[in-house]
């Protein structure tokens, strides 16, 4: 696989990722009792809890899009 495709998959695959991680942070904040009520129903936690485990849900899943795939992107943005 040519350097160039390889740099439009982590392009696309970065896209596509921050796309998700937007979707999951606007649903917590505009729907954020819902997705507890939800949630709730067979996590049996607290709402303390509850926001507690998607903040370090979104910032994991934030940390990994950046470090797998915005930098190697930008990266072979930098060797081409």
């Amino acid at each position: 696989m040519a350097l160039e495709q390889i740099r439009n998959v982590l392009g696309w695959c970065a896209i596509l990722n921050m796309g998700i991680l937007l979707w999951w942070v606007l649903f917590l904040a505009l729907a954020h009792d819902w997705t507890y009520r939800m949630h709730s129903r067979f996590l049996r936690v607290r709402e303390e809890q509850f926001d507690h485990i998607h903040y370090v849900g979104v910032t994991f899943f934030n940390l990994t899009v950046f470090f797998f795939n915005v930098v190697p992107y930008l990266a072979l943005r930098i060797v081409a």
